[in-house]
């Protein structure tokens, strides 16, 4: 059975994709600050911060005593904290990087003796632009990290993507402050005229992962419901 790790899949998309994968025969393990809630059998949680050193390598520690290795890394953990820069302060500005940079980067280091020649590795980025200036540098450094790291792992045959959501509903936006009835209510400047699900999200990042995806990598699915697409004539 192929075996997944899932940082910040304790709600929102990384639960999603964790009960998905769940449901399609990978053995999962998921980490995050906050408890694990109806996870279905199979799905295990650890505690764990991705700013923490200590806690990445408890984390990876965790999953290889229970998998002995890797098929997935889904680096899904992150914050959103946005704000102009007149307004960010440094405890925030560090906290951005921490989690969305530091965090990923050292999680993809010490998964490496993990993953197996052939494994997927994916990083949700999203779109940052609008929301500061601090949180789109923090956004907006992880996609050379991922097209680097793809080059680096070619030749194991490891596959490096990442998945960018667009106005996907939730509970990650009820840590802003922002309403689930308000996230719905931008469905009206939403092409397809909906706004995404934690589900739709999950399937992408299933895709990846999978077998139909050999021959991606270095690329960035976006999963937006059609936001920024433009006529051409």
């Amino acid at each position: 059975m192929p075996a997944a790790l899932i940082t910040g899949g304790t709600s929102g998309i990384g639960k999603a994709t964790a009960e998905l994968l769940h449901s399609r025969g990978y053995r999962v393990l998921v980490t995050g600050v906050d408890h694990l809630e109806d996870a279905p059998d199979g799905v295990a949680a650890v505690k764990a911060d991705a700013r923490s050193l200590p806690d990445l390598d408890h984390a990876i520690d965790t999953a290889r005593r229970h998998f002995g290795s890797l098929d997935l890394l889904f680096l899904n953990a992150g914050v959103s904290w946005p704000g102009p820069a007149e307004s960010t302060d440094e405890a925030a500005f560090d906290a951005l990087f921490d989690i969305n940079v530091k965090g990923n980067f050292f999680t993809v280091q010490k998964a490496l003796p993990l993953l197996n020649n052939g494994a997927a590795v994916v990083f949700t980025v999203g779109a940052a632009e609008g929301l500061g200036a601090a949180m789109t540098a923090a956004k907006g450094a992880l996609l050379p990290m991922m097209r680097a790291l793809a080059l680096e792992l070619a030749p194991r045959g490891i596959r490096v993507n990442a998945v960018s959501p667009g106005a996907v509903n939730t509970p990650a936006y009820r840590k802003l402050g922002i309403s689930a009835e308000v996230v719905e209510s931008w469905a009206a400047d939403i092409p397809l005229g909906r706004v995404g699900t934690p589900a739709d999200v999950a399937e992408t990042v299933a895709f990846l992962a999978s077998a139909a995806a050999g021959y991606v990598t270095g690329e960035n699915l976006k999963v937006s419901g059609g936001m920024g697409v433009h006529a051409s004539v």
